[in-house]
């Protein structure tokens, strides 16, 4: 017998207007599009249609059937144990930057492929080139240090005609470089994105999946289990996020007259005072710190830009008219 019904809000008002994502999955709807999530589909404690999130075929089989049913990609897959990104935040990711776009062209958000956007890890599931290209129909260059995930993203990319010219993908040959050898001489992008590892050490990165699965389960769980996947590069690195962002935007200033706006997804709030103070050494003209939500998660984006009030003008004027 299911549990005492619970009150669920009918929007998550926590993401962003304009987010596909805010009312709450409609599995049935899904099914029709995607059936071979149904295997995966039961009544919940309380009586709801939902899935198992603790086991990982389930997540990939829900990530397909929303990629397929709000973004038209009929052919999505990624390789055992890579990162299965949750969609409803890296949408929310993308619909902030645009309206950051939007701030500096009088509110009015650029689209077309005329926008350029670098997404530094592109990862094995493209999945911020295919929300952007969907939503605003911008083009992207994906870049990555694994050359397998480089593989994964370019059959997406080749097996979908919406993103057919739409995204091109770079291997970064030094991990150590983040713009270098992916930015070409005389080429500029609008937005430079990224979602950084978190961890500092795989110890690190498995401790934290364990405190999130005991939070989300009324058992005790002893051994970390990747629901949502991920290798080393997307979950962790050395030094862990802060020093990753640090190494970010100290590199960022090389390319300063190449990129509008950078950012970074901040996870860690405790981050913010030290990005803060680098963006302040490289001489950033202008730093926004953008607050995001999914469910209990709080995050942000933080935004930097060396560009003066007058070469942003300009940029807007002569990139975004058409």
């Amino acid at each position: 017998m299911p549990k005492t019904k619970r009150e669920h809000p009918k929007e998550k008002v926590n993401l962003h207007r304009q987010n596909r994502h805010r009312e709450r999955y409609d599995f049935k709807l899904l099914t029709e599009n995607c059936p071979e999530l149904a295997q995966f589909v039961r009544p919940n404690p309380y009586g709801d249609d939902s899935i198992d999130f603790f086991n990982p075929d389930a997540v990939l089989m829900l990530n397909k059937a929303l990629l397929n049913h709000y973004y038209n990609i009929t052919n999505w897959s990624i390789p055992a144990g890579y990162l299965c990104p949750p969609i409803p935040g890296r949408a929310d990711y993308i619909h902030h930057l645009a309206d950051l776009l939007g701030s500096s062209n009088h509110g009015d958000i650029p689209g077309g492929d005329q926008i350029r956007c670098l997404d530094i890890g592109v990862g094995a599931n493209c999945v911020y080139p295919i929300i952007g290209i969907k939503e605003y129909g911008w083009s992207f260059v994906g870049a990555e240090i694994d050359p397998v995930a480089i593989e994964s993203a370019r059959k997406i990319v080749d097996s979908n005609p919406i993103l057919t010219g739409k995204v091109e993908l770079r291997l970064q040959i030094n991990p150590r470089n983040i713009f270098e050898g992916v930015i070409k001489k005389g080429e500029y992008f609008d937005l430079s994105i990224c979602n950084p590892p978190f961890h500092a050490s795989a110890a690190m990165a498995q401790a934290g999946t364990l405190r999130k699965l005991n939070n989300l389960s009324s058992k005790k769980i002893t051994k970390p289990h990747l629901n949502f996947g991920g290798q080393q590069g997307e979950l962790w690195c050395e030094g862990g996020e802060l020093r990753f962002v640090k190494e970010m935007v100290f590199q960022s200033k090389q390319f300063k007259e190449s990129c509008f706006w950078f950012s970074s997804l901040i996870s860690k709030e405790s981050n913010l005072k030290q990005i803060y103070a680098f963006l302040k050494i490289v001489e950033a003209t202008q730093v926004r710190t953008i607050p995001m939500g999914q469910g209990n998660k709080l995050s942000r984006v933080v935004t930097w830009t060396f560009l003066a009030k007058a070469e942003q003008i300009k940029w807007a004027t002569e990139k975004w008219r058409y």
